[in-house]
């Protein structure tokens, strides 16, 4: 992009012009001249470091908890999570989004506002968790999700006490923000294994889940900038409704795609069923978290430029090819090696989840198409494409993924998705196409799966080139290192001038050009 570009990129919003005497404007502190491109680069890099150690924290916990629980109590967690997930999906209305998208002139105000409206959504899901969770033992015809269920729902409201944490994101003070951050899951990382270790099977994860909540939450409120008050004004509950009330439709489609399936799965195929489903599930949302790190680090500077077309279309392409070029790798080598990890890593009791977990990495590729699509239309206060997206995703797996799953088991299943999620990218690429054309949105997909889809042929190739005899660990490590070596360096050459434009903003010393764009 040239200087205009630039310049209109990393220029201040109307609410940072520097006036007589302290304003709070509650955005970017432009004081070291870095701008928003250095700022979003640096934290990309933060937020990257922070979510790659943490998930792989939540990874290992995975497996060394699934080596030390049975597969029935890691199917019970499995229940209770959908169970707890799927009433969560109707709070997560965005609360937080649009305290980050406003420009409210009292920015103190604007976060109590936004403190208080999470704190009722938070309170008032502790109550219906312990309303309905007796119903869920109904239906999954099982008394063992109750209890932890109960317990699990007193992390609930840590989430409205987190809410300090939005003020530092707002602010794209990244390393404050995951400083503050990484108390719960290295609190629950140690409080689960150290009780999955001493036996304590399904309770080790929800004790660990509530302490690490708890723990983030008043680490948090020490470090709030502004007053933990409840505030409201008139209007405030029909302008976060108006934002919100899409993404409470999303939540209610998304506890039908998550309860749907469960229900049957309990019915049908067993608690065990439910545990191969879960950890699937668990390894293929691994190959999100680039997009992840790199949309919620941009979220703040998109909702700043959201009136800006040539702007969000570059930040469109740009952030989702990043995520591509770790998610379609990622999603690979979980299809390639998904025998490898359960039969050398996690135990042959998890044999009946490797075709799920291959489907789920080759779901996970696909899914990322488009996937930062949400972020966008949230900047710009749109938020009915999510819903339709959510309300079409939610029809095919009632239609299509759960009797699949009654017919034919676990492969029926994963066909299902593999159907709802065609359908899902196709709702976001037509909607997209209102932000950016059709043809750069396809060269952005190709150009993010290349690296990867060469690597994964000359490596297939290489194994049926040394096919036969007894597989081993030496086997499956040589080949994980070939593929992991060529994705890295077809990517290194393919996206140089990407990578080399992502260089060129970390190298510049902040304050080093004021007054000059970043």
């Amino acid at each position: 992009m040239g200087a205009a570009g630039r310049d209109t990129m990393d220029a201040e919003p109307p609410d940072a012009v520097t006036v007589a005497g302290p304003v709070d404007t509650g955005r970017f502190d432009n004081t070291t001249g870095e701008g928003r491109r250095g700022r979003a680069a640096r934290g990309t890099v933060i937020n990257s470091a922070f979510l790659i150690g943490l998930n792989m924290l939540a990874l290992i916990k995975g497996f060394a908890v699934a080596g030390f629980v049975s597969v029935s109590d890691y199917g019970v967690w499995g229940l209770v999570i959908v169970s707890f997930t799927t009433l969560y999906g109707l709070i997560q209305v965005g609360v937080n989004d649009k305290y980050i998208q406003q420009d409210h002139e009292d920015q103190e105000s604007a976060f109590q506002l936004a403190f208080t409206l999470q704190l009722a959504l938070s309170g008032a899901f502790t109550v219906l968790i312990v309303a309905v969770m007796p119903l869920y033992a109904l239906a999954y015809d099982t008394n063992e999700i109750l209890y932890p269920g109960w317990v699990l729902a007193l992390a609930m409201p840590a989430s409205a006490f987190q809410a300090p944490l939005w003020t530092f994101y707002r602010r794209m003070d990244y390393l404050r923000q995951r400083k503050l951050q990484v108390f719960d899951p290295v609190v629950g990382f140690v409080v689960t294994l150290g009780l999955a270790v001493a036996g304590f099977g399904v309770w080790s994860l929800v004790l660990g889940t509530v302490l690490g909540a708890w723990t983030a939450a008043a680490v948090a409120v020490r470090a709030s900038p502004y007053k933990l008050r409840l505030r409201y004004e008139p209007g405030t509950l029909r302008e976060y409704a108006t934002f919100s009330g899409p993404l409470m439709f999303q939540g209610l489609c998304v506890a039908v795609i998550g309860f749907g399936p469960v229900l049957v799965a309990q019915r049908a195929l067993g608690t065990a069923a439910i545990g191969a489903m879960a950890i699937a599930n668990n390894i293929s949302v691994y190959t999100q978290k680039v997009d992840e790190v790199v949309t919620n680090t941009l979220y703040p500077v998109i909702c700043a430029v959201k009136d800006q077309a040539a702007l969000m279309q570059e930040a469109f392409l740009k952030s989702n090819r990043m995520g591509m070029l770790w998610a379609t790798p990622t999603g690979l080598a979980i299809f390639l090696f998904a025998p490898d990890l359960v039969h050398f890593v996690i135990g042959s009791r998890w044999d009946e989840a490797i075709p799920v977990i291959q489907a789920f990495g080759l779901i996970a590729v696909f899914n990322q198409i488009a996937f930062n699509w949400t972020a966008f239309f949230r900047a710009i206060g749109d938020t009915k494409p999510v819903a339709v997206g959510a309300f079409a995703m939610a029809v095919v797996v009632t239609g299509i993924a759960v009797p699949l799953l009654a017919a034919y088991g676990l492969v029926g299943f994963a066909v299902g998705m593999a159907v709802g999620n065609v359908v899902l990218v196709g709702v976001r690429v037509g909607y997209l196409t209102r932000i950016v054309p059709l043809g750069p949105m396809a060269r952005n997909v190709i150009r993010g799966m290349l690296p990867a889809a060469a690597a994964l042929s000359v490596t297939g190739a290489a194994r049926l080139a040394t096919w036969g005899g007894e597989r081993t660990e030496l086997h499956a490590a040589a080949e994980l290192a070939l593929f992991l070596v060529l994705s890295m360096a077809i990517t290194l050459v393919a996206e140089r001038g990407l990578l080399n434009e992502f260089r060129g903003y970390l190298r510049r010393r902040p304050g080093a050009a004021a007054g000059q764009p970043g």
